[in-house]
Order: C-alpha cells, then sequence, then structure tokens
C-alpha cells in the first residue's frame, strides 16, 4: 500500500492529511474527482480533525485510479510509492504527478 499525504482544507474524506475514502479517482488533468466538500466548510474539518483518534486513520486508500499522463500511471493506476494531493488555485491536485 502506497503512502498518501492529502493536504486539502475542505473534503470529506481528509483527516490529519489522511484520505479515508476506499478508491481515489485522478482524471485526466491530475485533479482529484474524488473530493467531496464538507457542509460546514473547513471549518466543520478542522473540528473533525480535533475530535480524530490517530489509530482511526488510514494509511492509503486501497486503489488510486488515474487517467492523467504521468510517468507513474500504470493501466490507470498509480504505481508511485508515496502520492501527495493538495490544494491548488482552483481545485485539488496531485501534486506527484510528473508528466513523460
Amino acid at each position: 500500500m502506497m503512502q498518501l499525504k492529502c493536504t486539502t482544507s475542505n473534503c470529506q474524506h481528509n483527516l490529519k492529511c489522511h484520505c479515508n475514502a476506499g478508491v481515489i479517482l485522478v482524471n485526466e488533468k491530475g485533479v482529484c474527482d474524488t473530493k467531496i466538500k464538507r457542509a460546514g466548510g473547513a471549518l466543520e474539518q478542522t473540528f473533525a480533525e480535533l475530535e480524530a483518534a490517530e489509530e482511526f486513520l488510514n494509511d492509503a486508500p486501497s486503489v488510486v485510479q488515474c487517467y492523467a499522463e504521468c510517468v507513474y500511471n500504470k493501466d490507470r493506476r498509480c504505481a508511485a510509492n508515496s502520492l501527495l494531493v493538495g490544494d491548488m488555485m482552483l481545485n485539488t491536485k496531485c501534486a506527484t504527478r510528473i508528466k513523460p
């Protein structure tokens, strides 16, 4: 299982930089399509992180399905050992992506 760090500030799946989604989907532009904004926004995420116990956090989802043109894309699965996903100006993107 790969290591994943997600630094998005407003996602239902993100707790303390850990993604709790079972599958992550990265589209052809490198954008994380799995992101679901929290109803209460970044403030609700802050409260959720304060209440989250460390032992319930997953290290990474079981599958990262990727459609981006990237050296780590192997048959639409991410083959990178570690993955960084974070907020950009307009969306949340995979920062590990390297175009061939």
